[in-house]
């Protein structure tokens, strides 16, 4: 849609970032699309990052219980599957070496309160990172891994029932006392995709001011 076209533009720009390619992610002929079109503007890749995930509004503010099987199946299909079908389609164009890195969150795991069906879709998105990365690592020596962030007030966590409430709760139990910064996120996605972290796959970094340790 435009406005979200626009909303990317205005991220790329500062950064010179000139190649943008649309691509909807429910479409197999589209990934095969944008792969192409970002293969002829800038040839091969060092890294793939996977931040996307959708769930209607109904799913995340009703009862998980309620969830519909459309709304479910959806969920899973942007917000999973999605990683599957980029590395599938992608994986010609990926450097030897190269490295994916997806975006997951506490809830995968835990109970949080309005996370729902999201919960659910991210407990598989970790899962076929394991996969992906025992899979991918043979195929071409490519790491797969999840970067598990703490709660950072974006677009998509305005869907986030009760997220105002997480973002207080958080300090008052993490370790270090305090909600982690955008930067940070940035940060350990760096070392991901770097070299730094050339031998590591399969896993789930979480940068969360170690609230992920806590357990009262």
């Amino acid at each position: 849609p435009p406005k979200m076209e626009r909303r990317v533009r205005l991220l790329a720009e500062p950064i010179g970032a000139t190649c943008i390619v649309p691509c909807d992610v429910t479409d197999d002929q589209q990934i095969k699309t944008a792969f192409q079109e970002i293969n002829r503007q800038i040839g091969p890749l060092d890294f793939l990052v996977h931040s996307i995930a959708y769930a209607d509004r109904a799913a995340l503010h009703n009862p998980y219980y309620k969830t519909s099987r459309a709304h479910f199946a959806q969920a899973m299909d942007i917000s999973v599957y999605s990683l599957v079908a980029l590395c599938q389609h992608g994986l010609r164009y990926l450097n030897e070496h190269a490295s994916v890195l997806t975006l997951t969150y506490l809830g995968s795991t835990k109970l949080v309160p309005g996370y729902n069906v999201m919960g659910v879709c991210k407990a598989a998105l970790e899962s076929s990172v394991r996969y992906l990365a025992g899979e991918l690592g043979r195929e071409k020596s490519i790491r797969v891994n999840a970067l598990s962030a703490g709660p950072v007030q974006t677009l998509s966590a305005a869907g986030v029932g009760d997220f105002d409430k997480i973002l207080r709760h958080y300090p008052n139990k993490a370790p270090l006392h305090r909600n982690i910064r955008p930067n940070e996120v940035g940060n350990s996605g760096l070392y991901l995709l770097s070299e730094l972290s050339s031998g590591v796959t399969g896993e789930v970094h979480f940068v969360d001011c170690g609230y992920n340790i806590v357990g009262w």
